[in-house]
């Protein structure tokens, strides 16, 4: 394991990752560094702890919202498919799948 150090929002951490995964997780710290100094600068949240609460719901939904790659769910956005199979598991729980 590698030590990393990042800022995020003005703020210093130090993170451990393997090599391979540096590359990934420093895309994913500029990536959340720039939601959260974006929803900074809108001046409408001031709190840290709000800020990176918004930014996580916005990375929650870029997650829900992307396409699967071609195969069997090729077009199929994550989101369709966690609801289809909560609604498959609650069909099968009322006696109906």
């Amino acid at each position: 394991m590698e030590r990393v150090d990042v800022t995020i929002l003005g703020r210093d951490y130090s993170l451990a990752c393997s090599a391979e995964e540096k590359p990934t997780l420093m895309a994913a710290v500029r990536h959340v560094d720039q939601l959260m100094l974006r929803i900074q600068g809108t001046g409408k949240i001031s709190s840290n702890e709000r800020i990176a609460v918004m930014a996580a719901l916005q990375v929650a939904g870029e997650l829900l919202a992307m396409k699967a790659p071609d195969g069997p769910l090729g077009g199929l956005a994550v989101g369709d498919f966690k609801r289809c199979l909560l609604y498959t598991s609650d069909a099968a729980d009322e006696g109906l799948g």
